[in-house]
């Protein structure tokens, strides 16, 4: 696996991107000042309510709440994963994304461009041979595929042809040799020389990345044959184990994405799409992998298995079941649909269409309840023995899930299903009990928040730090110091900002923010970003920060001696100075000094 993108790069990232740039590719924006506005892309609306801002690199829609950076946008708009849309802004600007430590799988990305480029110009060719194969053709239309899906999902076909690959891109040595590395061609055995094409006589269906890049094929065969479905070997571009044949084309969809729908061919996924069920996705010949279920999760909260209602789809059903455990938990939805026998998502939703098929998603089986009803079938709870057999199977799928509040839930159903107790079950099953969890998670480090007016002190600090940080050049050293005394959280963080400011300063609010993606204070700090500026030129942000401080440091220092005089009052008492000092300091808290 790849190493963490180091945050150098990525403040580089941000400073060489234009935010206007990358959302005007995708939303049609016009100038307002020294501002962009435009119709959320996000939420429908007729009125804009969605600007961006060139000196902050920042957008935000005053209708539905969304904002960001340009990685921000590229994650919402084209729903990819953080380093994903890394890969996608350094693309744009022909920079090849470092990772620390190195990466053990892939070489680095130009080494693998004119691999690309290859895939991308035999994608081309498969697409421009089944405008050229009439027999072709009318397979295609014969499974019910419409030219508009063809073109969308760039299905082409390999001609019935020992050499055809060969002779279009194989001219060079350098050329086999890529031709080799993808997968496209086969040395022959011993005894003779040269390569044949691996695809010949086959609908081709392109895999393409979260980029839209061609990173190898699926082959169906036309007539009859062995295999049915072929498709390349693992290379350097290409592991099926966390491929998802058709994600990108839902990524493009621009449909909110609530759930993935994961079948098992690609015929399937297409049809579904032509049929309006723009969500599908298909495994590649291989079981759904803990990294499918990852980089899935990543995009949705809640996935549906659909499998044929035969023996075989049952089979691969429960291989896909035991596959998925590690990744279920609070907060994710997984679920088993299973269709008539005889029938798959292909041939279904051409007979009774797309609203009567997602109709039967309702019937899906939670993971937790098709468990229970697997083991079922594998042991007789009607007497001791099958319970114990049951306790002996689900104890190795127990131990797969993470401890957390699924599983509590989980041994709690599977306790009902058997007849007994939580805590013996535990036993049974040699379980330890989860730590009972906090009923409530942390509070945020910037914490104090008035969220009505100026906000409290600290948040004006912060706000003010974000909305422009080279204010942090006007607070003194001798300020810097004073909130090195300070142990509040929230001091924490305006401290850091500080130091950060004055180690490496950021030239836009959305470095700021980039460099606080991975930190729980990064939500609240993304708030504040949104919000409306306590003051529109840096120079006065200076000084307000500067007050801001001071008045900070203030409140902190009185409510250090507050507590003094609290607490000597408890243990001895005080003196009349002191009473009225106390009295004093009292009233000022009330008034809201210490806010």
């Amino acid at each position: 696996m790849s190493g963490r993108i180091p945050q150098a790069f990525i403040d580089e990232l941000i400073a060489r991107a234009d935010i206007v740039e990358i959302i005007g590719s995708r939303v049609a924006l016009k100038k307002a000042g020294r501002e962009y506005k435009a119709c959320c892309p996000f939420h429908n609306e007729k009125t804009p309510s969605f600007w961006v801002s060139p000196d902050k690199q920042f957008y935000h829609c005053f209708g539905c709440g969304a904002h960001g950076t340009a990685l921000g946008f590229l994650m919402q708009y084209d729903q990819l994963p953080f380093p994903e849309a890394v890969e996608d802004l350094a693309g744009r600007y022909g920079l090849s994304v470092p990772h620390e430590g190195g990466s053990s799988v892939r070489a680095p990305v130009d080494d693998m461009a004119p691999l690309y480029d290859l895939l991308g110009r035999v994608a081309e060719f498969y697409a421009a041979s089944l405008k050229a194969s009439t027999r072709a053709r009318h397979y295609a239309a014969g499974r019910g595929l419409t030219d508009e899906t063809m073109a969308q999902f760039q299905i082409g076909y390999a001609p019935d042809a020992w050499d055809e690959l060969m002779r279009h891109f194989g001219g060079s040595s350098e050329q086999r040799r890529q031709l080799a590395a993808t997968g496209l061609i086969i040395e022959r055995s011993s005894g003779s020389e040269g390569y044949y094409d691996r695809f010949r006589d086959r609908l081709m269906f392109p895999i393409r990345d979260t980029r839209g890049r061609v990173i190898a094929f699926g082959g169906r065969v036309i007539d009859q044959g062995e295999p049915k479905y072929l498709n390349s070997p693992e290379t350097a571009l290409f592991q099926k184990g966390r491929e998802l044949y058709g994600l990108y084309e839902t990524r493009r969809a621009r449909q909110a994405l609530k759930r993935l729908l994961v079948v098992e061919g690609y015929m399937d996924a297409v049809r579904l799409h032509q049929a309006g069920i723009t969500y599908a996705v298909a495994t590649l010949g291989t079981a759904t992998t803990p990294e499918h279920l990852r980089r899935a999760f990543r995009l949705v909260s809640e996935i549906v298995f659909c499998f044929d209602g035969d023996r075989a789809g049952r089979g691969a059903a429960w291989r896909a079941l035991q596959n998925v455990l590690s990744q279920a938990r609070e907060g994710r939805e997984i679920r088993f649909l299973f269709l008539p026998e005889g029938e798959d998502p292909d041939s279904l939703v051409g007979v009774e269409g797309s609203r009567a098929f997602e109709a039967r998603l309702q019937e899906a089986l939670p993971l937790s309840e098709y468990l229970i009803a697997h083991l079922r079938t594998e042991a007789d709870l009607s007497h001791a023995d099958g319970k114990a057999h049951f306790v002996a199977l689900a104890r190795p799928l127990i131990e797969k899930i993470a401890p957390g509040v699924y599983r509590d839930l989980l041994l709690e159903r599977i306790a009902q299903a058997l007849g007994t107790s939580i805590e013996r079950l535990q036993q049974w099953l040699k379980v330890e009990p989860t730590p009972e969890r906090a009923a409530a998670s942390s509070p945020s480090a910037v914490s104090g928040v008035d969220r009505g007016g100026r906000g409290s002190l600290l948040t004006q600090a912060i706000s003010l730090l974000l909305h422009h940080p080279g204010a942090a050049a006007a607070v003194t050293e001798r300020q810097r110091q004073a909130l090195l005394g300070i142990s509040h959280a929230g001091i924490a963080v305006l401290r850091e900002l500080l130091e950060e400011q004055r180690a490496q300063p950021a030239r836009s609010m959305a470095q700021t923010l980039e460099r606080w993606r991975d930190r729980p204070e990064y939500r609240r700090l993304n708030e504040l970003a949104a919000s409306e500026p306590l003051v529109s030129e840096p120079s006065a942000a200076g000084r307000e920060l500067v007050q801001a401080v001071e008045r900070l440091l203030d409140v902190q220092l009185r409510g250090g001696r507050l507590e003094v005089l609290i607490e000597k009052a408890r243990r001895e008492g005080l003196s009349d100075s002191e009473k009225q000092e106390l009295q004093a300091l009292t009233s000022s808290q009330s008034r809201g000094g210490a806010r």
